[in-house]
């Protein structure tokens, strides 16, 4: 488990500040018990409890890993596990606006791909990284589940259906 724990010297990416800490604020400490309440383990609490720690910090780095392993009694390399399994957890920081492009079978035969490449390009972004000022992250996903509507892009939490390269550019117009 050298590769999780937040001091290991292996996989330097992951670790972008050695020697960081995570604790749970009072605020946060009763929306987890809130959360531990509602589920018969603590194991089956651990979406939530990832949830939780992601909107605090933004992503979910080793070190929060961690902690939220710690908490629910866990070990770290599942924590890990079920973040890198579900695509609703970010393993690197995301800019403020995080744009979510599905590229799956119904989005690619309604042109996901030309929305895809034009985002990147008119934000002048590499796919899954963040632009220049942290403003935007754009990343190719598979499935959203919305495949009557497709094409779907993500903003953050919100779906936005039936897109195209006008209807992209007048919602990235609109964010602050």
């Amino acid at each position: 488990m050298a590769d999780l724990h937040p001091d290991s010297p292996y996989m330097p990416h992951r670790h972008p500040e050695p020697g960081a800490t995570f604790e749970w604020d009072e605020e946060q400490r009763r929306e987890l018990d809130r959360i531990l309440e509602r589920y018969p383990t603590k194991q089956a609490a651990l979406l939530p409890v990832l949830h939780l720690a992601q909107r605090k910090v933004g992503w979910l780095p080793p070190h929060v890993i961690v902690k939220v392993s710690e908490t629910l009694g866990l070990t770290p390399a599942w924590v890990f596990g079920v973040v890198t399994f579900y695509n609703m957890y970010n393993q690197k920081p995301r800019g403020k606006y995080f744009l979510q492009v599905c590229t799956n079978l119904s989005c690619m035969l309604r042109d996901a791909y030309d929305i895809y490449d034009h985002l990147c390009s008119r934000l002048r972004v590499k796919p899954g990284h963040n632009t220049e000022d942290g403003k935007f992250t754009v990343l190719e996903v598979e499935c959203l589940g919305s495949c009557n509507t497709a094409p779907v892009v993500q903003v953050n939490d919100d779906y936005h259906e039936n897109m195209t390269i006008e209807k992209i550019d007048d919602l990235i117009e609109t964010l602050p």
